[in-house]
């Protein structure tokens, strides 16, 4: 049975894969933006702090 049925089990193993590949990349999608905003929010503060020198 395994050997008539093995390209739907390897069908079934890819778009398993692959959603949870997409759905990986959303996450970290979102925490990358936030990632940046507090990198941008960082080089705010450094400047700030050598144009008050």
């Amino acid at each position: 049975m395994l050997q008539r049925n093995w390209k739907r089990i390897g069908m079934l193993i890819l778009i398993i894969a692959c959603i949870f590949n997409v759905m990986g990349k959303l996450i970290n999608k979102l925490s990358l933006h936030k990632e940046m905003l507090y990198s941008a929010e960082y080089m705010q503060e450094q400047q700030s702090e050598q144009n008050q020198k």
